[in-house]
């Protein structure tokens, strides 16, 4: 716990929306960064760790520091362009400021930074307060969403279209239609899934609720999820070609 709790929050919950902001401002190409940079979590746990030890090291917040530490060196670190590091720096000039702790700082139109709370609490007011996904949150213009939106469209085209059975010569005669030979290959998968664990005969023969018997439990009832949302989605592709 550190000792300055309420900076402590209040820094990281504004360093996890750059976080956010940075890494997914990948996705629109070269309208949002010059190069492509490999942002990690790992990034922002290293982030984190700086902004605990630096804030019990010091009396007061050091911004200047904070902002070079995270802007020229963790997430710096990965930039080669001159005009993205200008970029990076602009960001955390906008998000981490003394003026975050008395409310005044928008991440995001209509977005604060939330006051102390506890895990859940931040959970819930992201589901309910964060704006819809949108260019405008990047800084970007609506339309770098486009470019986006059109390359992941052809890839999905793309993937369907690979998903087809290819046609033989061999098997031109056959009579065969491309929707059978796909009705037979879910067939065949589906015939492949495995049986959901019987999850009451299995707690019934462990007597002692170990921590690695608990863990075993939820493995078994996350392939039990799994293995249903499998035969689901099989069935349901099997009805589309009726």
């Amino acid at each position: 716990m550190c000792t300055k709790d309420i900076e402590f929050k209040c820094i990281l919950f504004a360093l996890c929306y750059f976080h956010a902001v940075v890494a997914e401002r990948r996705k629109f190409g070269a309208q949002g960064w010059n190069r492509s940079y490999p942002f990690n979590n790992g990034d922002l746990t290293i982030s984190i760790n700086v902004l605990y030890n630096y804030l019990e090291a010091n009396t007061k917040v050091p911004w200047d520091d904070l902002r070079y530490l995270f802007g020229e060196i963790m997430y710096g670190g990965h930039i080669t362009d001159d005009w993205d590091r200008r970029l990076c720096r602009t960001y955390l000039a906008e998000y981490v400021r003394a003026e975050m702790l008395e409310g005044e700082t928008l991440l995001a139109p209509g977005f604060q930074i939330p006051p102390n709370l506890d895990y859940k609490g931040y959970h819930e007011y992201v589901n309910e307060n964060l704006p819809p996904e949108s260019p405008y949150l990047y800084g970007l213009h609506p339309n770098a969403e486009i470019g986006f939106l059109t390359v992941t469209s052809e890839k999905l085209f793309r993937t369907v279209l690979e998903m087809q059975p290819k046609e033989t010569d061999s098997g031109a005669g056959t009579g065969v239609s491309r929707e059978e030979k796909v009705k037979a290959v879910l067939e065949e998968i589906l015939e492949k899934v495995p049986e959901t664990f019987n999850m009451a005969e299995i707690m019934a023969k462990s007597a002692e609720k170990t921590p690695y018997v608990v863990v075993a439990f939820q493995e078994c009832e996350r392939m039990n999820i799994l293995t249903n949302e499998m035969r689901r989605s099989l069935k349901e592709l099997n009805l589309g070609l009726k």
